[in-house]
């Protein structure tokens, strides 16, 4: 941690997106990492998957997939690239990342820019397969079919992820959130069942701006198609008090203050779900109080991305650390029995 507070003076000397380049290419170039041994009380399984720690990383760190082996190595139990659309794309203008320093937070616009799905393939697939990694996939913005964008990345990447992330939660592609409705929903989600290789599970990421009803309707289309779990949640397009001078920034908030909204919207899912639903937590988690509180509110894995950008990559193996204490002083011989405990 002491390291990385002198780094991240160097880092925020440049504009975020420079300092995340940066940061991704210098990852590229460094040996090979062993993955971490864990322990065995912080595993879990979720769609006949193992993961080895519930502790992952987010999509959007890793767009291209040029690091997932590096981030394992780091301390993730589970890496989720992307998002990865058929085309490339350049996304929105720059600037578009914003390091809002004084609240620990961050607001994007990127607009899904990435290389595209075969490029992706192609460095997913001469990695040997270690660790879990999965690839988080969207629609181009010029699509005049965004159903089938998701039917061709389900298609397209499957053989090289270990499990596939459907992602319509993004605020940054207009239009995009509208297939979170009824009707475009079902239509999406049923297209993706018919697309999809019988083994590989599918995640359904959803954002935190719903209104009253629509979790209930979500969760219905999730089971009623198959799909194997819900990450709860993107960025939100709301703003609670900031004291930044980017504040008011156009784009999706992460890090600290979208907190107690994500939280806020797992305890909803899971109210909405009865357990019936895996669920995935997202958005303000900076530490093993915070993983520990999802898990115990229902969400069987956590991902983080924004608290990274404060506290360095080391983040995951200290989260993974603090929750064995947690778990310690809860005497629960498992993750697995702390999920959703608070709601029995």
């Amino acid at each position: 941690m002491a390291l990385y507070k002198l780094l991240r003076l160097f880092a925020f000397a440049l504009d975020a997106e420079t300092a995340h380049r940066a940061t991704v290419t210098a990852l590229s170039l460094a040996p090979k990492m062993p993955l971490p041994d864990f322990a065995p009380e912080l595993a879990c399984e979720v769609a006949g998957l193992r993961f080895p720690s519930p502790i992952g990383l987010a999509a959007g760190f890793d767009k291209d997939a040029e690091v997932p082996d590096a981030m394992l190595g780091l301390g993730f139990g589970f890496v989720e690239v992307g998002t990865i659309t058929p085309k490339a794309q350049d996304g929105n203008p720059r600037p578009r990342l914003f390091r809002l320093k004084e609240d620990r937070a961050v607001i994007n616009r990127m607009g899904f820019n990435n290389q595209g799905q075969a490029e992706a393939f192609q460095r997913l697939g001469k990695r040997a397969r270690r660790g879990i990694v999965g690839v988080n996939i969207g629609a181009n913005k010029d699509s005049t079919d965004r159903v089938s964008d998701y039917v061709t990345g389900i298609k397209q990447m499957s053989s090289v992820a270990d499990y596939l992330t459907v992602n319509i939660s993004s605020p940054n592609t207009p239009g995009l959130r509208n297939l979170q409705a009824g009707g475009e929903l079902v239509e999406l989600l049923e297209a993706v069942r018919e697309a999809r290789a019988q083994a590989i599970p599918v995640f359904l990421k959803v954002a935190p701006d719903l209104e009253n009803g629509d979790h209930e309707r979500i969760v219905r289309a999730a089971i009623d198609t198959g799909i194997d779990a819900l990450i709860v949640s993107n960025t939100t397009i709301s703003r609670p008090p900031l004291k930044s001078r980017f504040a008011n920034e156009v784009g999706g908030l992460s890090g600290r203050p979208l907190k107690e909204l994500a939280l806020d919207q797992l305890r909803i899912f899971r109210a909405a779900s009865d357990g019936q639903i895996p669920l995935i937590a997202a958005g303000g988690i900076e530490n093993a109080h915070d993983a520990w509180e999802r898990i115990t509110a229902g969400a069987s894995l956590v991902q983080l991305y924004s608290a990274m950008v404060y506290e360095g990559p080391g983040i995951a193996r200290r989260i993974a650390e603090g929750l064995r204490a947690l778990l310690s002083l809860s005497q629960m011989a498992s993750i697995s029995e702390a999920i959703g405990s608070d709601t029995a």
